[in-house]
């Protein structure tokens, strides 16, 4: 391994370490890394507007053009983000994310026809999205599981009480 290498190895494993200690897991800190590197298409070390807006919404963040365009405004001042810069701001971002937002954000990808509830029938259609081969028998079981009001499907506060469980 090149001497070139070896530093920049070390210094990912300070920067993950630094990252974690103040309040990123290292899974978090490797989805921002990749989430970076993924979309600097050019593979020069920086990204664009358009990149970076495409980076965050893999993250789970979905601003709006005049949103992003402040962020890289006071983050850089060529239009290009270093993943340094990167890193400081998602980092940011996601330490200031709201847990139960984010949880009925979740619910609300399952609850297709918004009617407040996860019937079987939208268990089935996300089980179905994500290439899993689970039989009524199996989805309806999970709901049951869950189902705290009996009403044969999962409420928004039940899903959270799913999603909070340790």
């Amino acid at each position: 391994m090149s001497n070139f290498a070896n530093k920049k190895s070390a210094s990912s494993r300070r920067s993950t370490a630094a990252a974690a200690s103040q309040g990123l897991s290292s899974d978090q800190v490797q989805e921002i890394r990749e989430g970076f590197e993924l979309f600097d298409m050019d593979k020069d070390g920086r990204i664009d507007f358009h990149e970076l807006k495409v980076a965050m919404r893999a993250l789970g963040f979905d601003l709006k053009k005049a949103e992003v365009l402040k962020i890289l405004r006071d983050a850089s001042h060529d239009g290009q983000m270093t993943y340094d810069q990167f890193h400081k701001v998602m980092e940011r971002m996601i330490l200031d994310r709201d847990p139960m937002e984010e949880l009925r954000r979740a619910f609300k990808l399952f609850d297709e026809d918004n009617t407040g509830k996860i019937s079987l029938r939208n268990l089935k259609k996300v089980a179905r999205d994500l290439g899993e081969t689970l039989g009524d028998d199996e989805l309806q079981a999970m709901i049951d599981e869950f189902d705290l009001d009996m009403d044969n499907e999962i409420s928004e506060q039940e899903f959270i009480n799913i999603m909070s469980e340790d």
